[in-house]
């Protein structure tokens, strides 16, 4: 059976490499949004190459090693320019814009020429440098954003860390005007291994076989590696437990992950060991037949007691790190739909279990703020009542009051309807019987 590498241009310049033993049916389903993640979230997307191989190990291979590429290179990858990819491997020191190399412009869904940066291993090592010329005069953020591709975001913090040249004078101000022709300097850090490593870290299994796993996973513990969070979470946990056996559609940061709960919100997700299995499992999550019932502490008392939220959710105009309820006109976000019933009230809280028909970021906890309950221990969302703070502060609990009791799905192996759930978590537990007394 040939396996096969490939790379897919995506939204904002975006590039996807993947690896998968049927070519044609993974881009159909990256095309059609049926993959959660990276290229659903940057669509449209389009194949732009890809490179057949005899076993699945060479494949991946592959697909890691062009992960470790400087954007320059796998532009030239695509192109099929292998003189210039030799020539990028080599260069180690004399960084300039690539138009000086290719002539401009070098694939029609780039809006810029890229700059050349000094290639690098995925281990680390050699920093990247980027050097340009300033095209227009405008806001300096601005301007390196539109002449690298980078996020205006990644700018301010590289201007932050002192990484970022004008003219050969160190910037200082995301804001400070810039004039048509000053030349700049990126010092890009040397990338963090793209590969998560095997940690043996304890897992509490609510089930497992050949095909899948379903675990219950403790809040504090991040699902996936992540800038900031390279080791310590769930993907370390599984690759040594399951002994590398996990599916490869998400690539090697996210292997058999299909869906995500917050590193804060405790319980239940389902990992893919096959990428049969995954598919199987990504097809529910996409056509919301995947049963989820979450147990929540929220302030106050809801009302009425049982209900639906059916809001629009999207990010937040005044906080990107934030979700918010958008109008139902908006062209922007998901529709989302949380059916919510109080299951006890104390008056000053009350426990909830929300179902959700839909499985956006922070649903739960941005719907249950939009109409006047945010949970206990999310001041991302609300602030916790007076009353309850001393409670709160002598339990130390310091994370949203929200728990994934249940998950429900087909078995995509044996057409089996499974069912599992995860009890309450002591903390949680804990702080609903001091909220008692």
């Amino acid at each position: 059976m040939p396996f096969w590498t490939y790379m897919l241009h995506c939204r904002a310049g975006k590039i996807y490499t993947g690896h998968t033993d049927d070519l044609e049916k993974r881009v159909a389903q990256h095309l059609s949004g049926a993959i959660p993640g990276f290229t659903s979230d940057f669509a449209p997307c389009e194949l732009v190459w890809s490179s057949e191989f005899p076993t699945r190990a060479e494949a991946l291979a592959a697909e890691r090693k062009i992960k470790g590429w400087s954007r320059a290179k796998k532009l030239a990858l695509i192109r099929g320019d292998w003189e210039e990819i030799s020539w990028l491997a080599k260069s180690k020191s004399s960084a300039s814009t690539s138009s000086a190399r290719t002539g401009g412009e070098v694939t029609p869904k780039v809006a810029h020429p890229e700059p050349v940066e000094e290639s690098s291993s995925s281990s680390g090592g050699t920093p990247h440098i980027l050097t340009g010329i300033i095209s227009a005069p405008t806001r300096l953020d601005k301007a390196l954003a539109d002449a690298t591709g980078l996020s205006r975001e990644r700018i301010k913090g590289l201007i932050a860390d002192g990484a970022v040249e004008m003219a050969g004078t160190r910037a200082s101000s995301p804001s400070a005007k810039v004039e048509e022709g000053t030349p700049f300097t990126i010092h890009l850090p040397a990338p963090a291994p793209l590969e998560a490593e095997p940690q043996d870290i304890p897992l509490v299994v609510a089930y497992e076989d050949e095909h899948l796993i379903v675990v219950d996973k403790p809040a504090g513990m991040v699902v996936h590696p992540a800038a900031g969070n390279r080791d310590g979470t769930l993907v370390n946990a599984l690759l040594h437990h399951c002994r590398g056996q996990l599916s490869g559609i998400n690539g090697v940061e996210r292997p058999g992950i299909v869906h995500r709960i917050d590193k804060d919100t405790s319980g239940l997700l389902v990992v893919a060991k096959t990428d049969s299995a995954h598919e199987g499992l990504a097809r529910q999550f996409a056509d919301h037949s995947i049963s989820r019932r979450y147990i929540a502490i929220c302030a106050g008392t809801p009302k009425p007691a049982d209900g639906t939220i059916d809001a629009r959710l999207g990010r937040s105009d005044r906080d990107r790190k934030k979700m918010a309820v958008l109008a139902e006109d908006a062209r922007r976000g998901k529709h989302a739909v949380t059916h919510y019933r109080t299951i006890k009230s104390f008056g000053v809280a009350s426990i909830l279990e929300c179902r959700l028909e839909t499985g956006r970021t922070h649903q739960v906890r941005v719907h249950c703020a939009s109409i006047g309950h945010p949970l206990l221990g999310d001041p991302q969302y609300g602030r916790d009542p007076k009353a309850l703070r001393p409670i709160l502060e002598k339990l130390g609990f310091q994370r949203q009051a929200l728990h994934a009791a249940s998950l429900g799905f087909v078995h995509p192996a044996t057409g089996e309807q499974v069912h599992f759930q995860a009890d309450l978590p002591r903390d949680m537990a804990e702080l609903i019987d001091e909220i008692a007394r």
